[in-house]
């Protein structure tokens, strides 16, 4: 339905992050530039022209810069999203037509009144190997030189560090717009204001400061997927979070602040997920402060990365989606500490299948994260945030199936698996929240959870590889309870009259622990 194709894209901000492809700079050799000619089709000529160009001028720098871009140029490219009927029939329908997303969500609900089922879907996926145009890719290549080589806060940026961060020319998949020269203009006397010009970040700090107002977001753009162009944005003003990443990128890269968009797929303590755009130091590191707690945060890289899973698999081996791309590597451990863990898998491994992926609990059900190998029965999930719950799980037919009990890693990088504790239980009871005033504290011998009254709540444990119903009980004025609920469990509880989605609980020392 319409509204839950609404909540679903509330839901995926960075829908296209993931999704792009290409390789390193390291471990781009000739070859890998031949097969990316190969693949250009009718337009080999034009990148053929950009390394004709440069190596008619001699500058080994740009050669290779040229190289590097063309190389991992891979899946890079524009992407028009649109929406489909059932049969994926284009439907008419354009959000920045109207003037709100209330507005626009009616103009959606008469749509699949007539159409029925409509979704968002990619009409066409333009490559930039076979679209992009010798002067477009020479004139991004030149601006980022310019820049990189005169600005005085990028003498330590490495070679390898400029082509990932600031010699790309785009930032997802967007129409390619001609964003450099504009944004060099603007900060054109930045060096003048910076009380140490040698200060990437004191840099970086003044261009967010400065453009940070340029695109607004605004909640109509859930209903427009397709990334805007540059010109699209400085237009209209406003956008979804990946616009106002990408809009911040360009004046960064355009005047050699080396900067990049990291990203959580999901949150680890509630819905939904966010991207947003980091300054980088000299080194390539940099981080910002977290609104939630993050399992993982990734940052995408122009470059294919290697030891991604999206590399690594065989076209026959089946991932979830997101994880299938290659343009994006681990920085969680520049935010938080991390832990290393490995888990006993105690669910028959799937035939064939030589990975396990780690999920989080986001939007009602488990969202695989990360990836690990399977040897000898078990699984290592790399460099994890602390204080999350987590459910190791197959991939299978298109599904997440649990391999392991869920397991909480603690603050001390400790795991701990949510099984029952022997045979014993407790009693949980539901107390009607009062009306905002002081209440008397109760003392009990058990768990109290309070709850709104007026609701009906669903109790869910998990065990024997999934959530197991523990019955319903409709809290009015007086509490409830549910008997011999299995101590050591990790615990659901659900207001099936509500719209939120509750997180998962444990009991510890008597008290409710949300994760």
């Amino acid at each position: 339905m319409s509204q839950r194709l609404t909540a679903v894209l509330r839901r995926s901000c960075l829908a296209a992050v993931p999704l792009l492809l290409a390789s390193s700079l390291a471990a781009a050799p000739p070859a890998t530039v031949d097969e990316a000619l190969e693949s250009a089709g009718r337009n080999r000529a034009e990148l053929e022209a950009v390394l004709d160009h440069y190596l008619a001028e001699g500058d080994e720098q740009k050669i290779a810069a040229a190289e590097f871009l063309i190389a991992n140029m891979g899946e890079h490219g524009f992407k028009l999203t649109v929406l489909q009927d059932a049969g994926g029939i284009e439907v008419s329908f354009n959000a920045r037509n109207h003037r709100n997303l209330k507005e626009a969500q009616a103009v959606l609900d008469a749509l699949e009144d007539e159409y029925g089922t409509v979704e968002f879907g990619s009409k066409n996926f333009d490559r930039d190997l076979e679209t992009i145009s010798a002067g477009y890719l020479i004139e991004n290549i030149d601006l980022a030189f310019d820049a990189w080589r005169t600005k005085p806060w990028a003498e330590d940026v490495s070679f390898e560090n400029f082509c990932e961060y600031i010699l790309p020319y785009r930032g997802s998949n967007e129409p390619l717009g001609w964003w450099r020269r504009p944004n060099l203009d603007r900060f054109a006397d930045l060096t003048d204001e910076l009380e140490d010009p040698t200060d990437p970040l004191a840099a970086g700090r003044k261009i967010s400061k400065d453009v940070s107002g340029l695109v607004k977001f605004r909640e109509l753009y859930y209903l427009h997927p397709t990334d805007q162009s540059y010109e699209e944005m400085i237009d209209r003003g406003a956008g979804r979070c990946e616009d106002i990443s990408n809009m911040m990128g360009y004046s960064m890269r355009a005047n050699a602040v080396m900067s990049a968009t990291d990203y959580t797929p999901w949150w680890a303590n509630r819905d939904n997920n966010h991207a947003w755009e980091v300054i980088l130091d000299a080194s390539g590191h940099g981080s910002a402060k977290l609104s939630h707690r993050a399992a993982k945060v990734y940052r995408k890289t122009y470059s294919i990365q290697r030891d991604s899973l999206g590399f690594i698999k065989t076209e026959e081996e089946d991932v979830p989606r997101w994880l299938g791309g290659t343009n994006f590597r681990d920085v969680t451990s520049q935010y938080m500490e991390t832990s290393n863990v490995s888990v006993p898998i105690t669910e028959p491994i799937p035939e064939d299948h030589r990975f396990a992926y780690v999920c989080v609990f986001n939007g009602g059900e488990w969202r695989a994260i990360h990836w690990g190998r399977i040897e000898d029965d078990r699984a290592e999930f790399t460099r994890m945030g602390r204080r999350i719950v987590y459910l190791p799980a197959f991939y299978v037919d298109g599904e997440l199936v649990p391999a392991a009990p869920p397991f909480l890693l603690g603050a001390d990088g400790e795991a701990r698996p949510q099984v029952p504790l022997s045979e014993s239980t407790f009693r949980l009871e539901l107390t009607p929240k009062g009306d905002g005033k002081a209440e008397p504290p109760q003392v009990t011998t058990h768990p109290v959870v309070r709850v709104a009254p007026g609701g009906t709540y669903h109790l869910f444990v998990w065990a024997d590889g999934g959530w197991v119903s523990r019955g319903r009980r409709r809290v009015m004025a007086k509490p409830v309870a549910f008997n011999k609920v299995p101590e050591g469990v990790l615990l659901w509880l659900v207001n099936v009259d509500g719209k939120r989605m509750e997180r998962p609980f444990t009991i510890e020392d008597g008290k409710r622990r949300s994760w």
